[in-house]
């Protein structure tokens, strides 16, 4: 089962040529999941050639411009298409307010449903077939919320010469112990998945985490993460402004993702919009100096999520 993220916008505060306002669409399989809708989500949606048509579900961190200003427009286009399934908003106090004002003052036309959830964090926001949502509070000058899509742990690997040995002959009685059944045997005994199946493998993990001051919990809540997705906004020598503002500078980020233990990837994001492209090595070398395994993110980047085994 394919799991990717797409980084549809890295930038923060304002737009600038080829950088767009934040949003992630993560997908997986048919499921497709928005993360903020910044400026200019549609563009990069286009471009990449992505099914936005089949979006099941956006998740706003916070209801500052920069992070909500693409979703009138994405609303007003699904009603261009046919749409039979309800498009679901999850995000904090306020976006409610915020979609229905847009849908009044711009007289929108729309003709699918769509229901908005209001989260109060810590909360499971989404549950699907075999993962869930999660939302999580961050410390921003309003509140915002961190998400985490999180799927459960899969089966052991199936050794089909244990069950072999055991009588159960293949066929369908295979796959029913595979999907955790306790079958018979040729001779009538029970043989249980724990008989022909290794230990439980983990699922994968997505985190999002922006806009935020620092703050180690945050730790807790993204470790594990196959893919981080986080705000560094600015440089080690303006962390006086990060902390005014309310935001992390990319060594912070890179902190998170080491103390939080297991995350093998992480992808900065929301740049300060005074760093112009070339500039961003700044960000990249103090946070790789952290954490190795970081990358700048920029616009229609894509990252696959493997499993582990």
């Amino acid at each position: 089962m394919n799991l990717e993220a797409f980084i549809l916008g890295c930038g923060g505060m304002m737009p600038l040529p080829h950088r767009h306002l934040t949003s992630v669409l993560l997908r997986r399989e048919g499921d497709l999941f928005l993360f903020d809708a910044g400026e200019g989500t549609q563009v990069s949606l286009r471009r990449l050639n992505l099914r936005w048509k089949k979006i099941n579900a956006i998740f706003i961190s916070h209801t500052h411009a920069d992070h909500v200003t693409g979703l009138p427009g994405l609303l007003m286009l699904s009603s261009q298409v046919d749409r039979d399934e309800p498009l679901y908003v999850y995000g904090p106090p306020k976006i409610a307010e915020y979609v229905e004002t847009s849908r009044r003052v711009l007289d929108m036309y729309i003709n699918y449903d769509i229901i908005v959830k209001e989260v109060e964090a810590p909360a499971i926001c989404y549950e699907g077939d075999g993962f869930r949502v999660r939302a999580f509070p961050l410390r921003h000058t309003k509140t915002c919320y961190g998400y985490a899509l999180e799927e459960d742990a899969r089966p052991g690997a199936f050794y089909p010469e244990r069950a072999k040995e055991r009588g159960v002959p293949m066929g369908p009685l295979w796959s029913r112990l595979q999907a955790g059944e306790t079958v018979l045997a040729g001779d009538g005994s029970e043989v249980s998945p724990l008989d022909v199946l290794g230990p439980p493998r983990t699922g994968r993990k997505f985190s999002y985490v922006t806009d935020s001051l620092y703050f180690p919990e945050i730790a807790s809540e993204v470790a594990n993460s196959d893919l981080l997705v986080c705000e560094g906004m600015f440089e080690k020598d303006l962390l006086a402004s990060a902390i005014e503002k309310k935001h992390m500078a990319a060594f912070q980020a890179a902190t998170l993702a080491k103390d939080a233990g297991g995350v093998k990837k992480l992808a900065l994001i929301h740049y300060s919009p005074r760093y112009a492209d070339q500039e961003l090595r700044v960000l990249l070398d103090e946070a790789r100096a952290v954490f190795p395994d970081t990358v700048l993110s920029k616009d229609r980047m894509r990252f696959t999520l493997d499993y582990v085994d």
